[in-house]
């Protein structure tokens, strides 16, 4: 009954082949990413929740609890999941109109949802999203970051910001008047320090020779392989803390952080309730597939791992989804600007995303003081360094050597993520691509004469004789019509690679134009596409010839 079924996606997490061989290095080097990543995420995870509308807790335990389930069962080895910048229209709008209790259970029927698609090996077709259309994405989300970090980078009194683009430049503006030096001196200490740390190497080669001590050497090696972000955090809180500088901190802000761990809670499932969340519940599921491929692919194009295994990677965002929602958390899904801090601070396996949840946890539930008083103008300087390295900025200098179809898509892309929403940048890029496809096909397709008497007229089919191909038939009825005898055609499909329905109407049109003045219609050289679909549509009899 089912022999005709494609079998079903394995289930073999990518942290099961990445262990093996496995060493010590390693291990240092996820230890590293993974505390780097976990300490950047804290602010973000909390800021998505709130934005959200809902308590900060919520954010934070979704990147614990989601994020280790998808480093752990997922199938790439550097993504790190949590809640995600792109979810909190959507959750917003679902908290206002079906409530906080029926959000949880719109996530965990999308969990569901998204294991299915990974386990009927659905995920594949993500990877038909081209290239261009990602790097727009891409660098879409690294301006929407730094422009997101402005206000506390100059700290700026704004109580919220606006959401769109250009509601953000003009509240900006308008709080001009509110700049403060020393959080900007904070921010771009923390940017300059950013950038400088990684190459305390160099000084490590440069002066070798001239460092007698062994453990000189050893101590600047070591140190300079501490995480930049971590290090940038400690010395300018305390700096901040000892001057007691006039600085917003995620104390000020946010009431600091919540300790505990949350309770485990069933939602209050039925048949009825989720019926109702069919819409929130697949705009979820698609908006998270979508979010958790395309952060892989930049993953993919980023690190030096292995490509990410795309059903696997669906199926533990579903697990995660699915599990989420039990202790108060939100969606969640890929998210580009931690997995690309997580891979230029040196992770190699899924191990540091399982750090990073870990690092979470640990703030949370021990060091929670402490985060009280890092200044909010010290993570925007990480964030602003993160976001600038993950741009492909050098793609725009290149677009001149492209054809204006990638120009137009990237371009597109780029402007559409940043001015209105990243869901519909993604859609009019795949939109795009299509159109764009469908008339390059179109381009390729020709109908070339070969030789011509007054009784017959011989053409060459070029390519694929497609819906978006078919008026190059009609200077072919035409030339028939126009025929003072009856006119014989002979087309020539050898190299003509594909038919499509529409296609064939074209074909039976000439066949009929042909026919209706006396003449005949005959095709040769066919392959075994075309052949196929004339045969079983019966148009084969009516030909004077189909070889």
């Amino acid at each position: 009954m089912f022999q005709g079924l494609p079998p079903l996606a394995p289930f073999r997490p990518r942290l099961l082949k990445d262990l093996r061989g496995y060493n010590r290095d390693k291990l240092a080097r996820d230890m590293g990413a993974g505390a780097t990543v976990g300490i950047v995420a804290l602010p973000l995870a909390m800021a998505f929740a709130i934005a959200s509308g809902l308590k900060p807790e919520a954010g934070l335990w979704t990147a614990i609890i989601a994020g280790f389930l998808i480093s752990a069962l997922g199938g790439t080895s550097v993504q790190i999941g949590g809640p995600a910048g792109a979810f909190i229209v959507i959750v917003y709008g679902i908290v206002e109109r079906y409530g906080v209790a029926n959000l949880l259970i719109a996530t965990a029927s999308a969990g569901v949802l998204l294991f299915l698609l990974g386990l009927f090996r659905l995920g594949t077709l993500v990877r038909y999203v081209p290239v261009s259309v990602v790097i727009g994405f891409t660098n879409g989300i690294a301006v929407l970051i730094g422009l997101s970090q402005l206000r506390d980078l100059l700290g700026l009194e704004i109580a919220k910001m606006p959401a769109s683009f250009f509601g953000q430049i003009d509240a900006l503006a308008r709080h001009l008047d509110s700049f403060n030096p020393l959080a900007f001196a904070l921010g771009g200490l923390c940017v300059l320090g950013l950038y400088v740390w990684p190459r305390l190497w160099a000084v490590d080669s440069q002066f070798r020779r001239q460092i007698k001590s062994l453990d000189t050497v050893s101590a600047i090696r070591a140190t300079s392989r501490l995480p930049g972000p971590v290090v940038a955090l400690v010395t300018l809180t305390l700096l901040a803390w000892s001057l007691e500088l006039p600085v917003e901190t995620i104390g000020t802000r946010f009431g600091g952080i919540p300790q505990g761990v949350p309770a485990f809670e069933l939602p209050d499932f039925s048949w009825e309730t989720v019926r109702l969340l069919v819409t929130p519940t697949l705009t979820i599921a698609l908006l998270g597939a979508i979010e958790s491929l395309l952060c892989a692919r930049v993953a993919d194009q980023l690190g030096d791992a292995p490509k990410h295994d795309p059903n696997q990677e669906l199926m533990a965002q579903g697990i995660a989804n699915t599990v989420v929602p039990f202790f108060g958390g939100m969606p969640a899904t890929g998210t580009i600007a931690r997995t690309v801090t997580n891979i230029r601070s040196g992770a190699v396996s899924p191990v540091a995303g399982m750090v990073h949840a870990l690092t979470l946890a640990a703030v949370v539930l021990l060091a929670a003081p402490l985060a009280f008083h890092i200044p909010l103008a010290v993570l925007a300087g990480v964030l602003l360094f993160v976001a600038w390295n993950m741009g492909e900025w050098r793609e725009f200098v290149r677009l001149r050597q492209f054809s204006n179809h990638y120009r137009l898509m990237m371009v597109s892309t780029f402007l559409v993520t940043i001015v209105f929403d990243l869901t519909v940048a993604v859609e009019l890029g795949l939109v795009l691509a299509v159109v764009l496809f469908v008339r390059r096909q179109s381009e390729i397709f020709r109908a070339e004469p070969v030789a011509r008497t007054e009784q017959q007229a011989t053409y060459r089919l070029y390519g694929s004789l497609f819906f978006g191909a078919v008026a190059k038939i009609d200077p072919i009825v035409a030339d028939v019509e126009a025929s003072p005898t009856p006119l014989n055609v002979m087309l020539d499909a050898s190299q003509m690679i594909s038919l499509d329905t529409t296609g064939l109407d074209a074909l039976e049109q000439l066949h009929k134009a042909v026919h209706k003045r006396g003449g005949h219609l005959g095709m040769v050289g066919l392959h075994p596409q075309p052949r196929s679909l004339i045969e079983r549509s019966g148009f084969a009899t009516r030909l004077n010839t189909c070889q």
